[in-house]
């Protein structure tokens, strides 16, 4: 019984992908292309949108969480 504890504990550590995927890439896109300020909502939400593919909805959820008004 311990061993199979053992082995599915194993298994489930070893499917954890322990890469991050941050590049920096997010950051470098806006201040390319924008004239850029994290804390204005309108640029936060346009940035997000072209440069993160995302909706209005969750970019502005996003730039919310991030100190966006």
């Amino acid at each position: 019984m311990r061993l199979v504890a053992v082995i599915i504990v194993a298994l489930m550590t070893a499917a954890c992908d322990q890469e991050q995927d941050i590049t920096g890439s997010t950051l470098t896109c806006p201040m390319r292309n924008y004239s850029y300020n994290p804390r204005d909502m309108n640029q936060c939400v346009s940035a997000c949108k072209s440069c993160d593919r995302g909706t209005t909805v969750t970019c502005t959820t996003s730039c919310t969480l991030k100190g966006a008004r």
